[in-house]
């Protein structure tokens, strides 16, 4: 099966520019990602997606390999989806966040595995999460919840704490993982999808996807990983890899 991997990585981030140029360790951002997602047996192709020269230069420094986008893209996605048509012979596509340095190959395999298996019909988008850690992370808005039916489909991803335990019940509720995948010809319809309340009232993207009708399969693993959006997760980032290196 052939399943492209994107990496979009945009310079002018709001909350740390120059994102995936920051240094962790001796490796810029977008190396670490780059590197994990070559790891991944279940890719076929692994390129980084951007509008920025510098970013362009770095990846094609460490070998890599890059394509240049739009700059007028609102999300990650976008940027996917463009670099997506370009890839006929792709028949999924993952977008693989640029600020997950720390991503495991084995991950990203859990995210594809709904797309390996020829005889099953192909889900138009999988994601994926792990188990909530309800002592930390139930009602931290900055740790995005899932609940998902019978079926590991989600029914809704909200940043408040769900769902309200009214009963001491176990429930279907995960941490999602800004992680995600798409059958090709799906990720060309969710290009052109109009944003929806729900996801602009949450600023989560992936609720326009269910907003207008569609499903999303969530795939599991075991455990979260850092996600750099600030410069204090850069310094936790960081001070992981210097206690990883010490002999």
């Amino acid at each position: 099966m052939n399943i492209l991997a994107v990496i979009p990585a945009r310079y002018d981030s709001q909350r740390l520019r120059g994102k995936p140029l920051v240094m962790i360790g001796d490796r810029p951002m977008v190396q670490w990602v780059y590197e994990a997602a070559k790891q991944c047996p279940s890719f076929s192709q692994v390129v980084v997606a951007t509008d920025s020269e510098l970013v362009a230069q770095c990846v094609e420094k460490f070998g890599g390999v890059v394509e240049m986008t739009s700059s007028t893209h609102i999300s990650g996605t976008d940027r996917v989806a463009e670099v997506a048509t370009r890839y006929p012979q792709a028949v999924a596509v993952a977008n693989v966040q640029g600020d997950q340095p720390f991503v495991k190959p084995e991950m990203l395999t859990q995210l594809v595995a709904p797309y390996l298996n020829p005889d099953k019909a192909l889900p138009d988008m999988t994601t994926l999460a792990c188990p909530l850690d309800h002592q930390t992370g139930y009602a931290d808005a900055n740790v995005v919840k899932v609940l998902c039916d019978r079926y590991n489909r989600a029914i809704y991803f909200s940043r408040s704490p769900i769902p309200y335990f009214r009963n001491s019940v176990p429930a279907p509720v995960f941490h999602h993982l800004g992680l995600y995948a798409f059958r090709r010809n799906f990720l060309a319809e969710y290009a052109k999808l109009t944003p929806t309340p729900l996801e602009q009232c949450e600023a989560l993207e992936q609720l326009r996807v269910l907003e207008h009708g569609y499903s999303i399969q969530v795939c599991h693993t075991q455990v979260a990983t850092l996600e750099i959006n600030t410069p204090e997760d850069l310094i936790e980032a960081q001070s992981l890899i210097a206690k990883s290196v010490r002999p």
